[in-house]
């Protein structure tokens, strides 16, 4: 079997004919070229009349073989074509012919990348580490459906840090799926904005329902694109800031009475305030029982926090509109600064937090994807760039399915 045959069926490249191979620099070089005849347009597949050489002894690298790296040289030429213009030609072993890497190389960059950080990534294929990112971005290009933003009824919106001083990226999942549909840099009205022009008319109008934190650059987007849809503030967030409220109340007390006999009671107690009953330890249900007899002010912002937990567990909608009135009355008149703000806060979004109740949507699968991104981010110990992230965000966290370039023999 002669040294070109042998290397064709290595590569396992259907219409690729190997015509020579040496050895320079310490790799292994093949000179190829396509099987068919006429070359084919890049753009449309179509076969054209082909045009002068676009660049000489291009290259492209391909996996390695017997751990030696492997390029491919060919020269590529030119195109005319009737749709597509003046363009360079198809080849068989790059999507993109124009870049510098096959295709096959890129499916085993992006396959370990979903599974290992992207410094092991590039020590492994032996690429620069900004080049892990370029083949997972074409990676991507490749798999992603043709309209992910096709049949979304139900939606949930949220931002995530990507770096440190307040980077951060608006994303949004399908609650069909869980699956992330749509990511952009920013975290503004505008950005989520940008979502809802790519949506489009017919997308917009198939919108049932939103979920979202209070943040008021994201409420003003919804409610200008989607008038017609049911916006339903996550619990978790509303929870958030009643017990931001308690927290508050604690310091308060702590400051109030630092120096006391009752100030020194009080320290260890927060996370007796905080947590579930259900879950306290047996210490701290023993500090939650000394804060009811010490400290009536603090044990009233948790009795207000427990019981606004205990309506939202609630099924009936209605009733539970009435009983969170209750409570506003309630939070109104504690004499707690902190929980009349949140009483303040929590009436102006009542009818999106009773719709929590009605429709059970959360953030909750948005919330763990988002923990995922972060897993990501450190995974790859960061990113300057929010293009790098999104490709890893669409690479790990939209259920791209990316299979090592696994082959046998024949």
């Amino acid at each position: 079997m002669r040294i070109t045959t042998l290397l064709r069926k290595l590569i396992g490249i259907q219409s690729l004919i190997v015509l020579r191979v040496w050895i320079h620099g310490g790799a292994l070089h093949a000179e190829v070229k396509p099987a068919w005849r006429k070359p084919r347009c890049s753009g449309c597949g179509a076969r054209k009349r082909s045009g002068p050489v676009a660049t000489e002894k291009r290259q492209w690298r391909h996996l390695d073989v017997c751990g030696v790296a492997l390029y491919l040289r060919y020269d590529l030429r030119r195109v005319y074509c009737s749709s597509c213009g003046t363009i360079v030609e198809a080849v068989p072993w790059a999507t993109d012919p124009r870049g510098r890497f096959t295709d096959e190389f890129d499916e085993l960059a992006a396959f370990l990348a979903q599974r290992c950080d992207k410094t092991s990534v590039h020590r492994l294929m032996r690429v620069a580490w900004r080049t892990v990112g370029r083949c997972i971005s074409r990676m991507v290009k490749r798999l992603r459906p043709p309209n992910p933003l096709e049949g979304l009824e139900a939606i949930g919106v949220d931002e995530v840090s990507y770096r440190k001083h307040h980077h951060y990226l608006t994303l949004v999942t399908n609650h069909a799926n869980h699956r992330v549909v749509w990511g952009k840099k920013g975290r503004n009205a505008k950005t989520l904005g940008a979502f809802f022009d790519e949506l489009g008319a017919e997308g917009r109008a198939e919108i049932a329902f939103v979920t979202a934190d209070l943040s008021a650059a994201y409420m003003k987007a919804i409610r200008e694109a989607v008038p017609h849809a049911e916006l339903i503030f996550d619990r978790f967030h509303v929870q958030q800031l009643v017990g931001a409220a308690v927290d508050e109340t604690r310091r308060e007390e702590w400051r109030r009475l630092r120096g006391t006999p009752d100030g020194k009671a009080m320290k260890k107690s927060r996370w007796a305030l905080l947590k579930n009953p259900v879950n306290l330890t047996e210490a701290e249900s023993a500090k939650l029982a000394a804060v009811q007899g010490d400290n009536r002010r603090l044990y009233r912002a948790y009795l207000l926090k427990e019981q606004f937990r205990d309506i939202l567990d609630r099924r009936q909608h209605n009733v539970v509109r009435r009983l969170l009135r209750r409570w506003l009355g309630w939070a109104a008149r504690s004499r707690l600064p902190a929980f009349v703000k949140v009483a303040r806060t929590i009436r102006r979004h009542l009818d999106g937090i009773v719709a929590y109740v009605r429709w059970r949507f959360t953030n909750s699968p948005h919330e763990g994807m988002n923990n995922k991104v972060r897993l990501v981010t450190r995974r790859a110990y960061g990113f300057h760039a929010a293009e790098a992230v999104l490709a890893m965000i669409e690479l790990c966290c939209t259920g791209l399915a990316v299979a090592p370039p696994l082959k046998v023999l024949s």
